[in-house]
């Protein structure tokens, strides 16, 4: 045994097997202890060394194991697959006397476990062919063949057919219908330029079944079953394919009518597109029954697909004429389409039901009138010509009430823990998930002041326990761990570090010295005043003088009551303390502003130059930075897929903000950019994508400053995702909300991907909720991003969809209002035009005609005639408007 560890410490593989071979069970046993400290040994060792020992150890381990499992997970543990060259030719060495079913076992479990390289993949093969048994076949496995096979064509020129190298794959029944059954195809077999069998793996699948060199029947269930699943668009358009080249006889079809139901109702529009003539080729064959035929309508006319709802109209229509009797049941589901969105689609199932309404009961007419109630007005008329007395008019305006969110209140803030252990425990919660929530970050960082005040030795040994292994708590040079704090100072880790004496004095002086320069964008100013109080308490935690901070605030907005910042303030005039700079000047960029007189003339009784400052800061009630109501134009690129009218780039206006000299006379340096006039540059910022909630939080009582210097990572036209994060917070905050933030929010309404949209959604309905929406504002700031091509049409209708679903009609129809006059007075419609008048049609029928009166260019647009969608929405709108006020 001496001599085989001796073998692998050398890593002479070659040796290894012969060693192996006189060694009895519990030789190997022992064996397998040392091989295993071997291993651990090697994680320090320098790459080479280590690369080749670990070799010899995976070799070793293998023989040395003599139950399948263990072999399995010494095999496939990560650690040991860190080579170029793979060691597993002398594996194959070392078990080829193993019983076949313990090596078929074997290649089970390790197909079982990720298989990621070519060498992987062919140890188990190999270990296959030695057991004589079939192939296992896993996800891993499978994709390993999939890239193997890709890699296979282009080793020689011209490419080596795809259809030939699978003619050659022994295994092929066993890894091809496997393909269908993952989560996820692989990405080698989903592309193709050509449908062409030699690259086209859908194509090529089809050929082999046809050859017999694939169970078609096996393919075809695996197929049929991962289109019921679904997935993503790319493996649904492979199996669809597949499905496709395999040309269904009729008996199959009739076999799989449940999958089709399926398919047609849940399935991505192609393939519920494929289910549906699946279907109508099974009622032509007389196969599709007429109950299984509503089960399955019901489903598609819930669609919002136009030409699949429309398809499925055109069968049942079909149906309907050829079995007049089956009215009776068809017919209430072809009622279903009049909640539909499209009036085109109302318009045709009205027409349907008119046609076979005399072959109905009276007791079905009566359901199909009630149904019919919910029509909208522009086909109010046909429906009463349809069924007489028996419609009954729906819900009225008069009755509507519009459905608003609850007013955001703001929640106070928890005290900081007083124990030392729980602040100990929240505050390696928090350097643990780099959490960023403002109300956890304020408590833990307060109560950390308040500790060391009081218990500072104490607070020192619980964190030195609980933080060990950080990265500052290692061994190290001072110099490195003061760099690495002053380029990131961590959050809360560099006030702990502090504590600990981990960061030297000079670090913590420089830290504090640090501004930021007039040239940087928002959001480097915004972090550099959280950095500034980050470094000052810092330098606080050292002494334990302050008995607590001033900026903690009192909700979790981050906005502090003045009342609570004067008693901070007469508890530090009683202790003699004197206010960290930048602690107080957050404090006073927190403290609302608005009915704190009585709190500013106490502060002025301080008589020191803390009350005063703070007096005078509440009484001249001024934002940190006012929005000029001028603006600045700035280059903007078009958005992504727009074609241009001409090669000039797209021109966005947006607030600039003027200067407040008393932030850059009475405050921190590092509060000066926040004072500074500022207009805005559309460049990108390497903040834009980040996201931090402290950035509201430094300015809670300025919302609109916040929004003008945000501006420029919230415009539509980026190609970012999640700009419009902030948006919700910004509605939030106390002060006026005035045109910087009704622009923010007209982007965000306009933004490119939903989820911005979404956010854009909420902070609309909760400004109309506190009362702060300017209705006319905003439709106005709409009109100009359309008018500029900064926006497209048909994504601010989806977000007033959004909105208007949340029962908020009133609330979207008073935005939309403006957007509609400025777009029908063009003398040529912009594309999505019609998409925003059928929202505000839905609006009108639910909450009755905009309080301003008519819709100028309405009534010209919707007597133009046709058939267009135009024209049509715009009817529509008409006769809900006109209907109300008749």
């Amino acid at each position: 045994m001496k001599e085989l560890i001796t073998a692998v410490r050398e890593g002479r593989l070659d040796d290894i097997p012969a060693l192996l071979t006189p060694l009895d069970r519990a030789e190997r046993r022992l064996a397998l202890v040392e091989l295993k400290a071997i291993r651990k040994e090697m994680r320090s060792r320098p790459w080479g060394e280590r690369t080749r020992v670990r070799k010899a150890v995976l070799v070793a381990g293998a023989g040395c194991h003599t139950g399948a499992a263990g072999c399995a997970t010494w095999i496939g543990a990560r650690e040991q697959r860190e080579w170029v060259r793979s060691p597993y030719p002398w594996v194959l060495e070392v078990l080829a006397g193993r019983d076949p079913s313990w090596l078929a076992d074997l290649a089970r479990r390790l197909t079982a476990r990720t298989v990621e390289s070519e060498a992987e993949y062919r140890l188990v093969l190999e270990l296959v062919r030695m057991a004589d048994c079939p192939l296992p076949v896993s996800d891993g496995l499978v994709r390993g063949w999939a890239e193997r096979v890709a890699g296979a064509r282009w080793q020689q020129r011209p490419p080596r057919p795809l259809i030939d190298i699978l003619r050659a794959e022994p295994h092929l029944d066993a890894l091809a219908p496997h393909l269908l059954d993952m989560p996820e195809l692989p990405p080698p077999v989903t592309w193709a330029a050509t449908e062409d069998p030699g690259e086209h793996w859908p194509t090529a699948l089809t050929v082999l079944s046809a050859e017999g060199l694939l169970d078609r029947g096996a393919l075809l269930d695996h197929c049929v079953t991962r289109l019921v699943r679904g997935g993503k668009t790319t493996d649904m358009r492979f199996c669809l394919q597949v499905l496709r080249g395999l040309e269904l006889t009729d008996r199959e079809e009739a076999a799989r009518v449940t999958d089709w139901a399926a398919m047609a109702g849940d399935g991505p529009s192609p393939v519920a597109g494929h289910a549906q003539e699946a279907l109508a080729r099974l009622d032509g064959h007389g196969e599709l029954s007429i109950e299984r035929l509503a089960d399955v309508s019901g489903s598609v006319l819930f669609r919002t697909e136009k030409k699949l709802v429309r398809s499925q109209l055109v069968l049942l229509g079909r149906v309907l004429r050829r079995v007049p009797s089956s009215a009776g049941k068809l017919l209430p589901v072809v009622a279903e389409a009049f909640e539909h969105p499209d009036i085109g689609i109302q318009e045709r199932a009205l027409k349907l039901v008119a046609r076979h309404l005399p072959a109905t009961t009276p007791e079905v007419r009566e359901d199909l009138a009630s149904m019919a109630s919910q029509l909208g007005a522009v086909h109010r008329s046909t429906a009463r010509a349809v069924f007489g007395d028996l419609l009954v008019d729906g819900p009225t305006v008069d009755s509507y009430e519009e459905m608003l969110p609850p007013v955001p209140v703001p929640r106070r803030l928890d005290p900081a823990p007083a124990d030392t252990a729980e602040l100990t425990e929240e505050v390696v919660a928090l350097v643990r998930s780099r959490s960023r929530e403002v109300t956890d970050f304020e408590r833990a960082l307060d109560g950390l002041i308040r500790c060391a005040h009081h218990a500072r030795a104490d607070l020192a040994d619980a964190l030195r326990t609980a933080l060990a292994g950080q990265w500052w708590t290692e061994p190290g040079p001072q110099v490195e761990i003061d760099r690495r704090f002053s380029r990131n100072h961590d959050g809360l880790q560099v006030v702990a570090a502090s504590l600990l004496g981990r960061v030297s004095e000079e670090a913590v002086g420089d830290g504090r010295a640090r501004w930021t320069a007039t040239g940087t964008c928002c959001h480097a100013a915004l972090d550099g005043v959280l950095y500034a109080r980050l470094w000052e308490a810092a330098a606080a935690i050292r002494t334990g003088e302050l008995p607590f901070l001033l900026a903690t605030p009192t909700w979790h907005t981050g906005a502090l009551d003045p009342m609570a910042l004067v008693e901070r303030l007469l508890t530090y005039q009683r202790l003699g303390v004197t206010p960290g700079p930048a602690d107080f000047g957050q404090a006073l960029l927190r403290v609302r502003r608005t009915g704190g007189e009585e709190a500013a003339a106490r502060a002025a009784s301080m008589g020191t130059a803390e009350g005063g400052r703070l007096a005078a800061w509440i009484r001249a009630d001024e934002p940190v930075a006012p929005v000029l109501r001028r603006r600045v134009e700035t280059e903007a690129p078009a958005p992504q897929g727009w074609l241009q009218r001409s090669a000039v780039k797209a021109r966005q206006v947006l607030p600039a903000t003027r200067e407040r000299l008393v932030i850059q006379k009475e405050f921190p340096r590092s509060f000066h950019w926040l004072g500074r006039p500022h207009s805005p540059r559309q460049q990108r910022c390497y903040h834009w994508g980040d996201t931090s909630p402290q950035w509201i939080a430094t300015l809670p009582e300025d919302g609109e400053t916040l929004a003008a210097w945000l501006l420029p990572s919230l415009t539509c036209v980026e190609d970012q995702r999640g700009v419009a994060w902030p948006l919700p917070a910004l509605v939030e905050t106390d002060g006026p909300a005035e045109g910087a933030i009704h622009l923010a929010l007209a982007h965000g309404l306009g933004a490119r991907y939903p989820e911005d949209r979404l956010s854009a959604v909420d902070a609309l309905l909760i400004l109309a909720a506190r009362g702060r929406l300017d209705a006319n504002l905003l439709g106005g700031e709409l009109s100009v991003l359309i008018d500029r091509e900064l926006m497209k049409p048909s994504r601010l209708a989806a977000a007033a969809r959004t909105a208007a679903a949340t029962g908020a009609y009133r609330t979207v129809l008073s935005v939309l209002v403006p957007v509609l006059t400025a777009l029908l007075a063009r003398e040529q419609a912009p594309r999505g035009l019609s998409d925003l008048l059928a929202v505000a049609a839905e609006c009108a029928e639910q909450c009755g005609p905009p309080k301003t009166g008519r819709i100028a260019g309405l009534a010209a647009t919707a007597a133009r005639g046709g058939s267009t969608q135009l024209v049509q929405q715009a009817a529509r709108l008409e006769a809900a408007c006109q209907e109300v006020a008749g």
